[in-house]
C-alpha cells in the first residue's frame, strides 16, 4: 500500500446556485439534489426530494452513476458532511447538480472509483471532515479539506476486490428495499380497493348509504387511537442505543431507553411527514405523533388510512404546502370500521405482508452491520482479501 491524499486522485466541481423561487415540493421528475438526498453513512436516498422548475443549465445535469459528495450538513451531529453517494439510474427523473453538492471526477483510470466511494464512507474519513468543518449551526466543508484527507491505497486489483465485496452487501440491501417497497404498495393498493373504492369482497350484495356500507362505521381518528406525541429532544439519541428512536427523518436513530411499548402508527409532524408502523419498544421525538389503537385489530386500518390521507394533509387551506401537522388536522382523518369478516380478512393479508417486510428489514440491518464492521478493516488492511 502507498499513502496518498484524496486530492492526488480526485477533483471536486461545485454545483449551480439555483434560484429559490424555482424550487418546489411537488414531484415533476426534475430533482434538485441536496444534502437531504444523502444517507447517514453514505449513499443516495430518493425519499425526500426537492424539485426544480425553470431553465436547466445543461452543464449541471447529473448522470446515472456520477459520484457526488455533500458539502453542507444541517444536523447537530454532522451526520452526512463529506459523505459520498452515487446518482441513481432512474430514467424517469433528471438530477441537477446543486451548489451545496460536489461532483467527483477522477484524475486518471488507475483508481477503482467504487473503492474511493467506500473510502469516503469510513468513520476515519468522516471524523476528519467533521473536525475541520466550519459553521456552528450549518456545517460546511470544502474541496480543499476533502483533498487533504490522507489514506492508504492498495494496488488496483485489491481496490477492485474490496469494492466488489462491499458492493455485494449494498446490492443485497438494495434488493431487499425494493421488495419491501413492492409489498408496501401491494398492501396500500388493497386498502384503497377495499376502503376507498369500496370494492371489498361481497360489495355487490351490500347496500351503501351516504358512502358507508351497511354494517360499517365511519369514525374520526381519535375514536380509534389517542393522538399523542413523543417527548424527547433530538439530542436524546445515542449511537450505541438499544431502542429505535423515531424522529421526523426517514430512518430512525437509536436511544438508550424507551417511552413506548406498543403496536403503533408513527407519523412525522414536519419534514416529509413520513408514516411508519412499528411493534415493540421505542422512543419518539417531540414533533412525532404516535397512534396506538385502542383495539389492536384496527392497527392496519389506522396505518393505511393515515398514509392514504397524507396528500391532502400536505396542503393548507390556501393550497400552499404546510410546514407542520397539527393535532386538529389529524382529528379530521376518517377511518372506515368494516364488518368483523372484512377486517379479519384484511388483517390476514396485511399480517402476511408485514411479516415478510419485517424479515427483509432484519436482513437489511444485519447486512448493514456486517458491511460497516468490515469496511474499516478492509480499508486499513487489517483483513486481507
Amino acid at each position: 500500500m502507498r499513502e496518498v491524499n484524496l486530492g492526488d486522485i480526485i477533483y471536486i466541481k461545485h454545483g449551480y446556485a439555483f434560484k429559490g423561487e424555482c424550487i418546489v415540493s411537488e414531484d415533476n421528475s426534475i430533482v434538485l439534489v441536496t444534502p437531504g438526498n444523502f444517507k447517514i453513512g453514505g449513499g443516495f436516498k430518493e425519499e425526500k426530494c426537492k424539485f426544480f422548475t425553470g431553465k436547466i443549465p445543461e452543464n449541471f445535469i447529473l448522470h446515472a452513476g456520477d459520484y457526488i459528495v455533500t458539502m453542507t450538513d444541517l444536523s447537530k451531529t454532522i451526520d452526512t458532511l463529506g459523505y459520498s453517494a452515487k446518482v441513481p439510474d432512474n430514467p424517469k427523473r433528471t438530477y441537477l447538480h446543486n451548489q451545496r453538492i460536489g461532483l467527483i471526477t477522477f484524475k486518471d483510470d488507475s483508481i477503482h472509483k467504487d473503492y474511493i466511494y467506500y473510502v469516503m464512507q469510513t468513520n476515519d474519513y468522516q471524523r476528519s471532515i467533521a473536525n475541520t468543518s466550519s459553521g456552528s449551526t450549518v456545517h460546511h466543508t470544502s474541496p480543499t479539506k476533502i483533498y487533504n484527507y490522507r489514506f492508504k491505497l492498495p494496488d488496483y486489483m485489491m481496490q477492485k476486490k474490496i469494492a466488489d465485496f462491499l458492493s455485494a452487501y449494498d446490492e443485497l440491501i438494495k434488493n431487499n428495499q425494493k421488495q419491501i417497497k413492492l409489498l408496501e404498495e401491494a398492501a396500500q393498493h388493497l386498502y384503497k380497493e377495499w376502503f376507498v373504492d369500496l370494492r371489498f369482497p361481497g360489495h355487490e350484495d351490500v347496500v351503501v348509504v351516504d358512502g358507508v356500507p351497511e354494517g360499517w362505521n365511519k369514525v374520526n381518528l381519535p375514536d380509534i387511537a389517542p393522538i399523542v406525541t413523543g417527548k424527547k429532544d433530538a439530542n436524546f439519541g445515542a449511537e450505541n442505543g438499544k431502542y429505535l428512536f423515531f424522529t421526523c427523518a426517514q430512518e430512525p436513530i437509536k436511544s438508550p431507553s424507551y417511552s413506548f411499548d406498543c403496536d403503533a402508527v408513527i407519523l412525522a409532524g414536519n419534514g416529509d411527514f413520513n408514516v411508519k408502523l412499528y411493534r415493540g419498544q421505542f422512543e419518539a421525538y417531540q414533533r412525532t405523533y404516535v397512534f396506538s389503537p385502542f383495539d389492536s385489530q384496527n392497527l392496519y386500518l389506522l396505518y393505511y388510512a393515515v398514509k392514504n390521507n397524507m396528500r391532502q394533509l400536505f396542503q393548507g387551506a390556501s393550497g400552499s404546502t404546510i410546514k407542520f401537522l397539527t393535532k386538529r388536522m389529524l382529528e379530521e382523518i376518517l377511518v372506515y370500521i368494516p364488518s368483523e369478516e372484512i377486517i379479519n380478512r384484511f388483517n390476514t393479508y396485511c399480517e402476511a405482508y408485514q411479516k415478510k417486510m419485517e424479515t427483509l428489514k432484519s436482513q437489511i440491518v444485519a447486512s448493514q452491520e456486517a458491511r460497516d464492521r468490515l469496511l474499516p478493516k478492509l480499508m486499513s488492511g487489517e483483513i486481507e482479501m
